[in-house]
């Protein structure tokens, strides 16, 4: 185990000039045991959090010296301090180094020897091997291996030029250096193809001069211990108050008095359920991981921000429920406890929690308060190259036109999981050949069989293709995991190697979010969901516009105004339910109860689509509902004798072949990892056990093949139930405060123009009426006036920041509403409402209440070629100087006075109404009042076969080689010349439903240009 560090002067410095560069020097140090492992995880971690400049994390002597026990030297590279200053400053100054460094390390500093062919190489390993005899030295040898085989180097440099934006065809810098030394003309390269993973042979061949080299090596290895860097979950500490002796006694107090409030009246049947569920708990020492997890959504709720009811198999917990980490009910809805936790394999519990994407922060900022920002972290994520993306980079820097390297990339199926090294090198025939294997439609295949004619040919999209592959996963950007958040009980730095990144403010794992747990860190995903920021403010504005407080989570689930809905498909804008598949089959399902969409929410996906029909069917009393065994009635009649979720199988498994609740979660996983071996066992087991309950053996066959069939589309019944209450809480605010709720979807959909058009049309559909943006009624957001109406909110127009937002709202509530621009200019903070604001706000139509005067009059210039939002800008600050000055004016009455009179506004032709919608677009980014194609409905509607919404990249394939006709008006055209020198445009074509682009390429098509 060992790393390679950048070593500077002072890891401090952060400030370089052209002439005083950040010198950096290479270091290799090996962990020979624990303390020297712990020892390079500081080192690692102490470079990016105190070292960071840059892209290079850096550490310095001082540190070193601090962190150097059980840790093994060498002299290392050419990029090394000691080979540097030799070739730079001679054989006396690098003695020097070098008796710093053997003095530091003593027995454990090596003199490392590489031979790559290089000629400052030789002159280093020359000094060395002297001083290797003079100082009683060991030499090891070694080979700096950035790829495998020798075959691979140009895969190899071609990856550098995509790391440092370089194309091959630059010239190489010979002269060692790093990748971010610029020398004009010249790109970093390595010296040769020698960097590969030698084998001993070669090895052997390559030191034949001093074989004890090779010997030494090993005696590295035999130095070190072997490091079992796996380790068990390390919780942080939790505070238990005083009067409880233990975490388990302390949940078990906190479970029984939420049972109290949730439950009212203890049942036999809830008490065993929560003393099953507090025992495994307990005997699985995860106490303190619930106590932990409560706490922080508590400090959640006690914020304000909004908490989801949970999300995956944690809902099935009853204690969650109980100590308010779950808002479903597990035992109303049968929900297995054991679905989350199986107590016969010991595994960490997931708890994942869903807050309000604005208040995620919040309670984020909360876990590093109460635990200390070095305890806690985010977890860092690996961008790999694609398929595609891989393709498109290769290309760049071979120089592939633009265009072709697009129609390369084109080429490669869009099926997630495609692997070029499957579709270009795999097998196309036989049981595990593409053709049947891959699940590829015939006009993907026909593609895939281009791409392998193209790899067999000898020009450059050959070379391209042939190089990708090889490059296909290599690791092409770091990222930070969009949830996940680490909590450790004591400095993270003693624990796992943390990082840093730009767009965090916490530090960051260097361990992914599949090993972090294995290092013995627990992981909890905090995940903002926009869904429920939504709610929350359409309660707000619930609350404001009627005086009422609702809580979302005890809303009524007989709502008839809520079913209605669903039964009539009008579900745009709520959540999960609202794709156009969907909608059809809730108008013909009609549902009744929530039961309905949570089947509806598992059945509505790959593979189990296909019952939703049956259901239908059969819910409706138009198909038989039949059960294999009259024991499957009580777990199958919520959905109609269809077997949907995973927990219906392990209960049936349970019930049928007695099975126990751990058995049963291990059918579920070996299920959906059709894990054969262990399936073929516990059938046997399933199997014995029915026939002991005097079921029919033929029978029970046959359901164990239905289950096999099932189990790889499954759904995890805790999650879709949790989703289902979600969207059903949508729902309801839609069909109950419709106003309220869609004008806070549009507010969180301002970000997606066709969204924003979409949600507004909703609106119309729903006869509610949207308004533009007003100075004298609109809130920073979309809000809802008294006649029902959504207005606009300001913060939609661009160049109108909240600042400026918050003084209009401030001065309005404070002195009323404004009656014209000039009232406005002198009332607001004109540093914050500067001319940009004034302008848009003029544009967007937001001082439309002001009587008697148009939009243009705002934006003409008058004779003197100051326009109207001058003469308000110039009036207002006139007006405030004077204010100003009176009030410093120790009488009162001795500053300056201002002519008070309003100046008239500049006369003009109002807009047309397509310079006003054009004007509306330039500032929302839409067209608010109108649309320019309005005039042209009918005609579209008549002799158009399309819209631009069905010419979108997915639906495009649909229409090759086929005559279609679509209008509508241009709204973006770029004239553009390629790296290669040729021209190539690119135009947007909107209608009403959508927009689409078009690139023009060749010759023929850009000559139409001019008139676009």
């Amino acid at each position: 185990m060992g790393c390679e560090f950048y070593v500077v002067d002072d890891r401090t410095r952060k400030q370089f000039t052209k002439d005083d560069k950040d010198v950096r020097y290479h270091q290799l140090f090996l962990a020979k045991n624990a303390e020297g492992y712990k020892n390079l995880v500081k080192l690692c971690s102490l470079g990016y959090i105190e070292g960071m400049y840059g892209k290079y994390p850096r550490i310095d002597k001082t540190l070193i010296l601090q962190y150097h026990k059980g840790l093994i030297a060498t002299t290392c590279c050419l990029g090394a301090e000691i080979p540097r200053t030799i070739l730079r400053h001679g054989e006396d100054e690098g003695e020097k180094l070098f008796k710093w460094w053997l003095g530091l390390f003593g027995e454990d500093y090596y003199i490392e020897i590489q031979r790559h062919g290089i000629p400052d190489q030789n002159k280093v390993n020359e000094v060395l091997l002297k001083w290797s005899v003079k100082y009683n030295v060991k030499v090891i040898c070694s080979n700096d291996s950035h790829y495998v085989n020798q075959e691979d180097a140009n895969a190899h440099d071609i990856l550098l030029c995509v790391n440092t934006g370089e194309k091959q065809s630059t010239p190489k810098m010979k002269d060692f250096g790093d990748d971010d030394t610029f020398i004009k003309g010249a790109r970093f390269a390595f010296y040769n193809d020698e960097f590969y993973f030698k084998t001993t042979e070669q090895m052997l061949h390559t030191f034949s001069d001093i074989p004890y080299a090779l010997d030494n090596t090993e005696h590295i290895v035999d130095k070190c211990d072997i490091l079992n860097l796996k380790k068990d979950i390390l919780l942080p500490f939790y505070q238990i108050p005083d009067g409880f002796l233990t975490q388990d006694q302390y949940i078990r107090h906190l479970t029984f008095e939420g049972a109290k409030n949730r439950y009212h009246e203890l049942t036999t049947e809830i008490e065993e359920r929560l003393n099953f569920e507090l025992s495994v708990i307990e005997s699985m020492g995860f106490a303190g991981y619930f106590l932990i997890v409560a706490d922080f959504i508590k400090a959640g709720r006690d914020m304000g921000v909004f908490v989801g009811p949970g999300r995956g198999s944690a809902a099935g917990s009853a204690v969650a429920y109980c100590i308010g980490i779950t808002n479903i009910d597990p035992i109303k809805y049968d929900l297995l406890f054991e679905r989350f936790l199986n107590p016969k394999r010991k595994s960490m519990p997931d708890i994942d929690t869903d807050f309000d994407d604005e208040g995620r922060q919040k309670v984020i900022d909360y876990v590093v308060q109460k635990y200390g920002r070095n305890q806690v972290a985010q977890i860092i994520t690996y961008g790999t190259m694609a398929a595609r993306s891989s393709i498109k980079d290769v290309a760049r820097v071979l120089d592939l036109p633009l265009n072709e390297s697009n129609l390369l990339a084109k080429m490669v199926p869009e099926k997630p999981g495609t692997e070029l090294n499957r579709i270009l090198l795999g097998p196309m025939d036989g049981e595990k050949g593409i053709k049947e294997h891959d699940g590829f439609n015939s006009e993907a295949l026909e593609d895939i069989k281009k791409l392998r004619d193209i790899m067999a040919g000898n020009d450059i999209r050959a070379d391209v293709l042939k190089e990708a592959v090889k490059l296909e996963g290599s690791v092409r950007s770091t990222g930070v995991h969009a949830a996940g958040i680490i909590i450790a009980p004591c400095d993270l730095t003693d624990i796992i190697p943390v990082s840093v990144a730009k767009d965090s403010d916490l530090w960051v794992s260097q361990f992914e979010g599949t090993k972090i747990e294995d290092a013995g860190v627990i992981k909890m995903d905090f995940l903002g969901l926009k869904t429920l920021t939504i709610i929350r403010d359409a309660l707000q504005l619930i609350k404001q516009n009627y005086g009422i407080v609702i809580d979302i989570d005890t809303i009524p689930l007989d709502d008839k105004a809520t079913f209605d809905l669903y039964q009539h498909g009008d579900t745009n804008g709520t959540f999960q339910f609202e794709s156009v598949g969907m909608q059809k089959y809730l108008k013909e399902l009609k549902p009744d109860k929530l039961e309905d969409l949570i089947a509806m929410n598992a059945l509505y996906r790959p593979g189990p689509i296909e019952y939703i029909p049956s259901f239908i069917r059969r819910k409706h009393k138009q198909e038989p509902v039949t059960y294999d065994l009259p024991e499957m009635q009580e777990y199958l009649e919520e959905t109609y004798g269809i077997t949907v979720y995973q927990e219906q199988v392990m209960l049936l498994s349970q019930k049928l072949g007695g099975f126990d609740k751990g058995d049963a979660d291990n059918l579920r996983k070996a299920m959906g990892k059709k894990n054969i071996k262990d399936l073929n066992k516990m059938k046997g087991q399933f199997m014995e056990g029915a026939g002991l309950r005097g079921h029919n053996l033929i029978t029970c066959e046959k359901i164990w093949t239905d289950w096999e069939a099932f189990a790889s589309y499954a759904f995890n019944k805790s999650h879709s139930t949790c989703y289902a209450f979600v969207a059903y809480q949508t729902a309801y605010l839609k069909a109950n405060y419709g106003p309220e709720y869609m004008a806070a979807v549009l507010t969180h959909n301002l970000s997606n123009i066709e969204k924003v058009t979409f949600f507004m049309e909703e609106c119309r559909r729903m006869n509610i009426q949207v308004l533009g943006p007003d100075v004298n009624e609109s809130s920073f957001k979309f809000t809802v006036n008294k006649q029902k109406q959504i207005r606009f909110g300001l913060g939609a127009v661009k160049g109108v920041g909240e600042n400026a937002v918050d003084s209009i709202i401030e001065n309005r509530n404070k002195g009323g509403n404004y009656l014209s621009i000039y009232d406005l200019a002198k009332r607001v903070n004109l540093r914050s409402v500067n001319k940009r604001t004034l302008e848009g706000l003029a544009k967007s139509g937001a001082f439309d209440s002001f009587k008697n005067i148009h939009r243009a009059q705002y934006l003409t210039a008058g004779k003197d070629e100051l326009t109207g939002i001058d003469y308000a800008v110039k009036y207002g600050q006139q007006q405030q100087e004077a204010e100003n000055a009176s009030q410093i004016s120790l009488f009162g009455d001795v500053g300056s006075k201002s002519d008070s009179t309003e100046p008239r506004l500049p006369t003009s032709e109002p807009w047309s109404k397509l310079e006003q919608l054009h004007h509306e677009r330039e500032v929302i980014g839409f067209y608010l009042s109108g649309h320019p194609l309005d005039l042209f409905k009918y005609e579209m509607k008549l002799f158009c076969t399309h819209k631009c919404s069905d010419l979108q990249p997915d639906e495009l394939k649909n229409l090759y080689k086929k005559d279609f006709s679509f209008a509508g008006i241009i709204t973006k055209a770029n004239h553009r010349i390629g790296k290669t020198g040729k021209r190539f445009g690119i135009f947007t074509i909107e209608d009403l439903t959508s927009a689409v682009e078009f690139p023009l390429f060749d010759e023929k098509n850009i000559s139409s240009s001019k008139n676009i």
